[in-house]
């Protein structure tokens, strides 16, 4: 029985292979979504490869957008159910040297899919798959041409480079990390001899743009994986080139009265393993660097203080600022780079939480993405103590907080203290601040209470004489 029978994306692929089919041209399913079959899961996008060049796909189809026609690739758009899909159509072809490690100088277009197979990446990825048989006898081994063995090693849980690993990844550095992306989400190994050539090749990581980094490392952390890929990337050597301040977390002991589960690694893999397929890259990204800090800013005991701990003073500014910088470095956007940042800021904020004022409780949990701060938090109790009081107390109040009354309109503004006589300045955030601190503590309720509340404060206006 065909699984995806009923997929729309799978369909509009189809036709495709079809129409190129019925014109001459020789045309197969590629890559992921033949492993994926072969594996029984839902793939994402169904990818065609084809002996027809570029211009000639383009010419047969009435919508389509070249994104990489010196290479061979066509996006042809077709409609079904009311949605617009994209199918990426690959002219078979050999690449010429790689210089920048990147991307080939040039490429070949073949007729021959043998001779595109054996350019790819790893043998899982390696495989085609005629559709039309597929229909007809619902058999993947009779409708699969695999020239590289990709079948043998999906069975064996293998993520092994075609033909020469050094020479793959000497074309594309970035297979390196999406070696250890596959081992991760598939809970795979990878093949030594291709272990081996990344290990050999790892420092050349930083040819790859940072962009692409940040992409194949999001994913890794967002796939349901991340502990085993961060430990993947950390023996094969990548790590250190990608991320180094991550292993300097690793032998940085901890209070095992608040840690008794290990090191600041330790327990930061513990949290990583808690990230569910499909979290926000945000909260994925917050995991991994909410203790970031910790390893500048550790203190033994000191010998002379009886029942003195171990600490981290300063350890989240310091972090803030370790993860402005990592942010930065792999060009994140400012509005994901805000929320991480938020992330590292605030995680410790929930020791306080039953002691705050009521306003500044409201403002902690009117805090953007405030679902993110709570599930960071649960995470990082479940991999320590197991307390999880405070984060009850968070979710409850949090949950049964209206929206209104964590951000109710604000009663005195600053064109009140204008109207009252005082003069625009530094001080009038302050001012502000406290008058909304009444406002969400109920002790004012008309802008008038809220200004006898600046002024008992502040004192009456001057006005100028």
């Amino acid at each position: 029985m065909n699984q995806w029978k009923d997929n729309a994306r799978y369909s509009a692929a189809r036709k495709i292979v079809l129409a190129l089919r019925g014109a001459g041209h020789q045309a197969y399913f590629a890559g992921g979504c033949v492993r994926d079959l072969l594996l029984g899961v839902e793939a994402k996008d169904f990818d065609v490869a084809t002996s027809a060049t570029p211009d000639v796909v383009m010419g047969m189809f009435e919508k389509t957008y070249s994104v990489g026609a010196h290479f061979g690739v066509v996006l042809v758009c077709s409609r079904a159910d009311e949605m617009e899909m994209t199918t990426e159509v690959a002219t078979f072809r050999h690449d010429g040297a790689y210089s920048d490690g990147r991307r080939p100088d040039a490429v070949k277009f073949s007729a021959d899919p043998r001779e595109d197979v054996l350019r790819r990446d790893f043998t899982i990825n390696g495989m085609l798959l005629d559709p039309i048989v597929y229909d007809e006898t619902a058999d993947v081994g009779a409708a699969t041409l695999d020239y590289v063995g990709g079948r043998e090693d999906l069975q064996a849980g293998i993520v092994r480079a075609i033909g020469e690993p050094a020479l793959r990844f000497a074309e594309d550095k970035l297979r390196m990390l999406r070696a250890v992306r596959f081992a991760a989400r598939l809970e795979f190994e990878i093949e030594a001899r291709t272990m081996a050539a990344i290990r050999t090749t790892a420092s050349e990581i930083g040819q790859v743009s940072s962009e692409r980094i940040r992409d194949e490392l999001t994913l890794m952390l967002t796939e349901g994986h991340a502990r085993r890929a961060m430990e993947l990337l950390d023996t094969s050597g990548l790590l250190m080139y990608v991320l180094p301040e991550a292993l300097r977390m690793k032998g940085v002991e901890q209070p095992p009265q608040f840690h008794p589960e290990g090191d600041v690694w330790v327990h930061t893999m513990l949290l990583l393993e808690k990230l569910k397929p499909g979290v926000p890259a945000t909260l994925a990204w917050g995991a991994l660097l909410h203790d970031i800090g910790k390893p500048a800013t550790f203190r033994p005991p000191d010998p002379k203080k009886p029942g003195d701990r171990i600490r981290f003073d300063g350890h989240v500014d310091v972090g803030v600022r370790m993860a402005e910088t990592i942010l930065g470095r792999l060009r994140f956007s400012n509005e994901d780079t805000e929320q991480i940042v938020a992330l590292v800021k605030n995680h410790m904020r929930f020791g306080d939480i039953l002691q705050m004022r009521e306003s500044t409780l409201k403002r902690f949990l009117r805090l953007p993405k405030f679902d993110e701060h709570l599930a960071l938090h649960w995470m990082d109790c479940m991999s320590a103590h197991c307390d999880l009081k405070l984060y009850e107390f968070a979710k409850d109040k949090y949950e049964a907080a209206p929206v209104e009354s964590m951000r109710p309109k604000l009663l005195v503004t600053g064109r009140d203290l204008i109207a009252a006589g005082y003069r625009p300045g530094p001080e009038f955030k302050t001012m502000l601040e406290a008058a909304e601190d009444a406002q969400l503590e109920g002790v004012a309720t008309t802008t008038e209470e809220g200004m006898a509340v600046v002024q008992e404060r502040f004192g009456a206006p001057r006005i100028a004489s």
